[in-house]
């Protein structure tokens, strides 16, 4: 049996092709003023500026495929399942999922019958070929239903109190520090008094952020009104730092 591909896109390709075309460049140009020098040192040294930016514009290029856009991870959403009441769950609803990466990652967790509401911007700025229907496909091809809605994490257009289990996987830190509390409120807004919020990140913080990670995490959950329950490092490999795995529930007015 052949295994599913999937289509999730290429992330931040604008930006990584923008980069690319520009080491290129530095590696022509160097290797243009190669050609047009005599002297030794000035050789050396444009072949070595030209052999680094190539270099440069292949590991860019290998981390535009990484992971590849057809394949998925299960690790790590295996992890975050693992931590969340999904089989107690009638509402899911996944913040920021793009092309439903992190939904087809959840899908074997999800009992059916399930609705599960998969929200994002769909903004083709940052993600190669977004959109609400490749999201639905992506999920189709897992065995899940899910329903792609437009909008606006900061901003939820769902109502108070409607959601069984809230999950944001890799998105928080690409919000600016303003937009992470505004989401992790709304989150916190729709999620069920009994609800719970799994948020799975890397060990990253956003731009203007001067916090080691798990700590900043930890505290804008908390400040949002959630309790804790849970905070887990995932493995990702020898020279990567661990993923977070952050599991909370709605703090009552006795918690705060």
């Amino acid at each position: 049996m052949l295994p599913v591909r999937y289509n999730f896109g290429l992330y931040h390709w604008r930006r990584r092709c923008r980069a690319v075309g520009a080491a290129i460049a530095v590696a022509v140009l160097a290797l243009v003023a190669r050609r047009r020098t005599d002297d030794s040192r000035g050789r050396l040294a444009a072949g070595l500026v030209a052999t680094g930016a190539a270099v440069h514009a292949g590991t860019i290029l290998e981390s535009l495929l990484s992971p590849p856009p057809w394949a998925i991870e299960r690790g790590k959403y295996d992890a975050l399942a693992a931590r969340l009441p999904l089989d107690r769950a009638d509402r899911i609803l996944d913040v920021g999922c793009g092309t439903g990466r992190s939904l087809v990652g959840l899908a074997p967790h999800v009992p059916p019958g399930r609705t599960v509401i998969g929200l994002d911007v769909f903004d083709d700025r940052v993600i190669f070929g977004n959109g609400p229907a490749l999201a639905r496909r992506n999920g189709t091809r897992a065995g899940l239903a899910v329903e792609p809605i437009a909008g606006d994490a900061a901003a939820l257009p769902l109502a108070t109190d409607s959601v069984d289990v809230v999950t944001a996987c890799r998105v928080l830190h690409d919000l600016d520090a303003r937009d992470v509390d505004r989401t992790l409120r709304e989150s916190r807004r729709v999620c069920e008094p009994d609800g719970t919020l799994g948020v799975l990140e890397l060990p990253l913080v956003p731009d203007g952020v001067d916090r080691e990670p798990e700590g900043y995490w930890r505290e804008r959950v908390s400040a949002a009104g959630f309790r804790i329950e849970t905070v887990d490092r995932i493995e990702r490999g020898r020279s990567d730092e661990p993923y977070l795995v952050l599991v909370a529930t709605p703090a009552s007015a006795a918690d705060r």
